[in-house]
């Protein structure tokens, strides 16, 4: 099992690229690791993409896109006003749509 997180952020937010990283690690094992275990195989690749910017009313517009073998999972949100909770948000979205899967 392979987990790729890319991230791409504008270049406002290279300042909080640590920050951005550390709560997509912390979202990833604390809220996606039971959802994850069934993809777990030698072979499979995981690739989590997040991208952040700051649009022109300085508020975060943020993309968060999962391929899981051969499922694909994307959430997204536009004009949100703080980082912490923006991100705890997506990712309990992602959750959700992996609890869907069957």
């Amino acid at each position: 099992m392979d987990l790729q997180v890319n991230y791409k952020l504008s270049d406002d937010l290279k300042t909080s690229k640590e920050v951005i990283e550390r709560l997509t690690s912390d979202n990833i094992s604390a809220k996606l690791d039971n959802y994850l275990n069934k993809y777990k195989k030698e072979d499979s690749t995981w690739e989590i993409k997040v991208s952040v910017e700051k649009n022109k009313k300085w508020l975060f517009n943020w993309t968060i896109s999962a391929s899981l073998d051969w499922d694909s999972y994307r959430s997204e949100r536009e004009d949100f006003k703080n980082l912490d909770d923006l991100i705890n948000h997506l990712f309990d979205h992602i959750k959700e749509q992996l609890s869907d899967k069957k």
